[in-house]
């Protein structure tokens, strides 16, 4: 899929959201988890508490032993340190279990949901963005969200009991010393506010320029045959230099600006600590304040400093948490295919398939009609031929069919039910789609024929491979049924995938068929071959043939002349040979095999 087009367009960016909206959003996750998160915070303050204890004890130590020499005291005191420090790591310890547990579990939810959604979302959908794109979206930028929520709602939560158990305790012990501790707040909490107010920018950019690489990559390991055939490797390389050096730029941007905020932020609560020596020590020498006083008020100050530091940090991953959850909500509000209250209507297990276009238009924008106002009718069992230029409209006129675009005008009907009305699942189930590149999935042979009914029997899915043509060749394959077929089935001749595909479609069985039958790039033989699995294919059911050969066209009961999204001509074979118009004169061409050259010859291409 080539839709690199969509990065350069700022239609596909999302839209912006606050940094609260996203948070709240990503809340939702956690609910089904609150006794881990529970226990996550409960252990994070647990820590803290142990942590509080070596001031307290240090005191005694300058105070009592150094101060006083009391030897005696010291080897208790040593064995409380040792406890507290056992108990703040050990805390710890299992704080990071916990949050390890918990975090998996919500990146998981979160990227199932993602990743469920985009499934059901509607096909122009993916026409406007890149797979690359979108693969970025579920694996990496799911990840930076979820760590909004739970390193930020745990390093959150710690910091600010931090903060305020420890402020509330040194008030306690020194209201004087702890005004002067709080000299540099005022510094920090602007430089917060200018960071929190600019970093969104650069963030936004960075994920956005990670997108961009991770799709060109994606097409590049797609075509990688075409760049070799072209021997382009080196305008590939200088592509892909482009977007990497975007990444670059934009990383480089946001830590740029962190390698000057974080240590300014440093800076300022240094600035804290040296008032603290500047007028703790003149206390000391006054006699108002000890010496043990003055150490155990030094390192509490650290402990107060700490969680600011870490409020820095997560205001960083607060940003890029916010820049990538734009992009999964971005899938998450897009509206799915609807499941909605007008379609309601189901069709019955197997239609008829009479099949009824009336009065059709359709266009991708307002400024690009693709369909003209089409009619036609097609009864159970019949066979109807599309013809005409490349660019004609044949394609989007099958594709309405099955829905996979919403008509802009008129009405298609099935057994006389209007389709717009009926659930999608249903209207789906009645049609089976074979299209001109036969797409295999990366599995086995056997995972790829019952991709069109899974709980086909043995039997069921031999039969169906046999009447495509194609169980002679699977059972020369290595391991038969489940040889590998490699990515898009690349282990595979053309012929090969195309019979698989055909296989597949027999094996859904579906009453309504659309077939974009191209086997312009196989040998005769191989032609052959094909040619008979489509007409077992096509007995007793109404089939809307893409025709690229004459020798389909002969056998349809109707054909449709297409030319910019008009019918211009429409009738049999031989009707439409009297008629004397541009097939005629199309079918006068001696030796045209494929039928959309022909069209190339006689209709100047505007």
């Amino acid at each position: 899929m080539h839709h690199s087009a969509a990065h350069s367009d700022p239609t596909f960016a999302g839209k912006s959201r606050s940094t609260f909206e996203i948070v709240r959003r990503v809340a939702v996750y956690l609910r089904p988890y609150k006794g881990l998160a529970a226990a996550n915070i409960l252990f994070a303050i647990l820590s803290l508490g142990a942590s509080f204890m070596f001031p307290q004890l240090l005191e005694h130590v300058v105070d009592e032993v150094i101060v006083k020499k009391q030897l005696g005291k010291l080897t208790w005191l040593s064995v409380g340190l040792l406890g507290a420090f056992f108990g703040r790591d050990l805390f710890n310890s299992l704080r990071i279990l916990v949050n390890n547990v918990f975090e998996q579990h919500v990146i998981f939810d979160m990227r199932r949901e993602v990743y469920g959604k985009l499934q059901r979302l509607p096909v122009n959908y993916f026409d406007q963005r890149a797979s690359g794109d979108l693969m970025t979206r579920v694996i990496e930028d799911v990840n930076s969200v979820e760590r909004i929520l739970i390193d930020g709602t745990e390093q959150g939560t710690v910091a600010v009991l931090g903060i305020v158990g420890v402020l509330t305790f040194l008030i306690l012990k020194n209201p004087m010393l702890t005004a002067v501790a709080l000299v540099p707040l005022p510094f920090l909490a602007v430089g917060v506010l200018w960071y929190t107010l600019t970093a969104h920018r650069r963030y936004r950019a960075q994920r956005q320029a990670s997108a961009a690489m991770n799709a060109l990559l994606m097409d590049n390991l797609q075509g990688v045959r075409q760049i070799k055939s072209f021997g382009r490797e080196t305008h590939e390389d200088t592509r892909f230099e482009q977007r990497a050096d975007d990444l670059r730029k934009g990383t480089l941007q946001v830590m740029k600006i962190w390698a000057i905020y974080s240590p300014a932020m440093t800076f300022a609560m240094a600035l804290g600590t040296v008032c603290v020596v500047w007028y703790g020590g003149r206390c000391v020498i006054a006699g108002t304040l000890t010496p043990g006083q003055f150490t155990s008020f030094l390192f509490f100050l650290t402990l107060l400093y700490d969680p600011i530091t870490k409020l820095h940090g997560l205001n960083q991953i607060l940003q890029a948490a916010r820049a990538a959850g734009e992009r999964v909500f971005d899938i998450l509000d897009h509206g799915a295919e609807r499941p909605d209250p007008t379609r309601q209507a189901e069709l019955p297990a197997r239609v008829r398939g009479e099949i009824i276009y009336d009065h059709v238009s359709f266009a991708y924008a307002a400024d690009r009609q693709i369909l003209k106002s089409i009619s036609l009718h097609a009864k159970p069992g019949e066979m109807i031929a599309l013809v005409g230029p490349t660019g004609a409209g044949k394609s989007t006129l099958v594709n309405l069919l099955p829905a996979f675009y919403e008509l802009t005008s008129g009405r298609i009907s099935i057994d006389g039910q209007d389709t717009s009305r009926v659930a999608l699942q249903s209207l789906r189930d009645q049609i089976a789609i074979v299209t001109q590149e036969a797409f295999l999935f990366n599995g086995t042979v056997r995972e790829n024929i019952l991709y069109g009914r899974l709980d086909a029997t043995e039997e069921e899915l031999i039969a169906a491979a046999r009447a495509a043509n194609c169980h002679e060749f699977i059972m020369r394959l290595s391991e038969g049924y489940d040889s590998r077929v490699g990515e898009r089935g690349v282990k595979l001749s053309v012929g090969e995938k195309q019979r698989v595909s055909i296989a597949r479609a027999l094996l859904k069985n579906a009453p309504i068929l659309i077939l974009d039958e191209a086997t312009a790039s196989v040998d005769t033989a191989t032609e052959k071959l094909i040619q008979e699995a489509l007409e077992r294919l096509m007995a007793n059911r109404t089939s809307f043939v893409i025709a690229h050969r004459l020798s389909t066209v002969r056998k349809a009961n109707q054909i449709l002349v297409m030319q910019h999204g008009e019918i211009i001509e429409r009738g049999t074979h031989d009707e439409l040979f009297q008629q004397n118009g541009l097939y005629a004169r199309l079918a006068r061409i001696q030796n045209t095999t494929f039928i959309e050259e022909g069209f190339e010859k006689i209709v100047p291409v505007s």
